[in-house]
């Protein structure tokens, strides 16, 4: 092997230092600026990409404050607004419930006049019939007829009694 012959070492150095050289200034010179070059440009595109998303960031903030605003403003109105339906039916039912109150009122007022004029009819018919009976009562019992004036006046005194 030529490698391990001790008389071609010298010349086996020097073409190992001139390709190391070569190899060096073309590592320097080209490939070296290339991957740095590569690297900067993807450290600026990220460098900006990442102001970009700050910038985003920081108008999406605005825009949910502001939503969150006007989600709060919605519920406020929402809620006066409920509120005032509330109310405003409130006052519906007490006016419903008042007229139903008069209603019922003016009817239990001409039901109790009724009653009152029908509790005065079937008295004056009680006196009639009571008068009647005891004609018919007394003139079984005593087979004779009394007058109608005294048969009256005893009736209207067991009323009174009873009154």
């Amino acid at each position: 092997m030529p490698q391990l012959d001790p008389t071609s070492f010298s010349p086996q150095l020097i073409w190992l230092a001139i390709t190391f050289v070569v190899l060096f200034f073309l590592m320097a010179k080209v490939a070296l600026p290339r991957v740095g070059a590569a690297i900067d440009r993807r450290k600026v595109q990220i460098d900006g990409d990442l102001d970009r998303a700050t910038k985003l960031k920081a108008e999406i903030d605005i825009v949910i404050q502001a939503y969150e605003r006007a989600l709060a403003e919605a519920r406020t109105q929402a809620s006066a607004t409920v509120n005032e339906t509330k109310e405003r039916l409130s006052e519906i039912a007490s006016k419903r419930s008042q007229a139903a109150i008069a209603a019922l009122a003016e009817k239990t007022a001409t039901a109790e006049a009724r009653i009152a004029a029908a509790k005065t009819e079937a008295l004056a018919n009680v006196r009639t019939i009571a008068v009647e009976a005891a004609r018919a009562a007394t003139s079984r019992l005593i087979g004779d007829d009394i007058d109608d004036t005294q048969l009256g006046a005893t009736v209207d005194q067991v009323m009174k009694g009873r009154a």
